[in-house]
């Protein structure tokens, strides 16, 4: 008969895919028992109700214990950790955060993040840096979208930018002063293709906040590529994030893969600063009317289901595509991220 150390030895295999440890290391084993009839069962306890992952780590649990000798039968139920249990957890991973590089020092880092792509994102973030240096803070841009970046092209700099010494990595500067650093400024084309697996994106952005030479920062702003896997965990576990802005559209598709996202950084216990909805309705130049483009907007709900406020509608608007295509996003100044950037000056 198979002993509970066995048991653990082979549970151990199944990860965690939002946090990056096992099951049992996180300590989500509990009540742990095999009968003499070959049936093992346990509970499986979550960090939060919702955690989108409950099913995939159950299956993975079934499959390696089928695998043990003598198993016949495998029962799982869903429990929930304590809020202390959660915390701890939450502690655990955040703990070997990359040190700074000694010639900075950054004041505050906030994410851009939402889970579905093409919603505007990096527009936000470049706009939103734009917005901060105008109002005389010092900004960074630190692209995470490592496969797909796209905040140098919205500032018109060049590919193949970036300069290093011995001390670390010089990072670009727009014409506004905002300092960023991106794949699309080590390559030597702007559309050259970066084929890289999960190791080396992670990588990437631990270096990215290690290695460049940021200085002194009142503000850093991470652009992360869509989705919770690499990337966005990479950030979450190994950056010293103050918060998340989360950005949506109208469409009810957006707002459920936004929700996603939500439900990762409540389970890595990551405070999420307020909602934007981009893309929320065009104004008419002749008549002045708003028109829903794509329907009626479902950030509010979003907003209230995070426990944050809804933090600004962003229209549909040529003049911003007219000048991200152009290198010119500094030139662009949206009144509705007022409200926002009041709101970052004084966290």
């Amino acid at each position: 008969m198979i002993s509970e150390a066995e048991i653990l030895t082979a549970l151990r295999q199944v990860i965690d895919p939002e946090i990056g440890k096992s099951i049992v290391d996180l300590g989500m084993v509990r009540n742990l028992k095999l009968d003499e009839q070959g049936k093992i069962a346990f509970t499986l306890a979550l960090t939060v109700p919702t955690c989108p992952a409950r099913e995939q780590m159950a299956a993975n649990a079934r499959q390696v214990l089928a695998a043990l000798p003598d198993v016949k039968q495998v029962e799982i139920a869903f429990g929930m950790m304590t809020e202390e249990e959660r915390k701890a957890v939450v502690a655990q991973i955040r703990t070997n955060l990359p040190r700074l590089n000694a010639f900075n020092k950054v004041e505050r880092v906030i994410a851009v993040m939402s889970g579905k792509g093409g919603v505007g994102k990096s527009s936000l973030t470049a706009l939103l840096a734009a917005e901060m240096s105008r109002r005389g803070q010092k900004v960074g841009i630190l692209d995470a979208d490592i496969t797909g970046p796209s905040i140098p092209k919205l500032f018109g700099l060049p590919a193949g930018g970036l300069r290093g010494n011995a001390q670390g990595i010089l990072p670009a500067i727009t014409r506004g002063g905002v300092r960023v650093v991106s794949t699309n400024l080590l390559v030597r084309e702007e559309d050259a293709a970066i084929i890289w697996r999960g190791p080396m994106i992670s990588g990437t952005i631990q270096q990215f906040w290690s290695e460049v030479l940021w200085g002194r920062l009142d503000l850093l702003l991470v652009d992360l590529p869509p989705g919770t896997a690499d990337a966005a965990l990479s950030v979450a576990q190994n950056l010293p994030l103050n918060g998340v802005i989360l950005v949506t559209s109208p469409q009810q598709l957006a707002a459920l893969v936004v929700r996603k996202a939500l439900h990762m950084l409540q389970e890595l216990g990551i405070p999420v600063i307020g909602v934007v909805e981009n893309f929320s309705y065009f104004v008419c130049p002749e008549s002045g009317i708003k028109h829903e483009i794509f329907g009626a907007s479902h950030a509010q709900e979003i907003a209230e289901n995070a426990g944050v406020e809804l933090l600004a509608r962003l229209p549909i608007d040529p003049l911003i595509t007219g000048a991200g295509d152009n290198g010119q996003i500094e030139n662009v100044r949206l009144t509705e991220l007022n409200g926002l950037a009041e709101r970052l000056l004084q966290a």
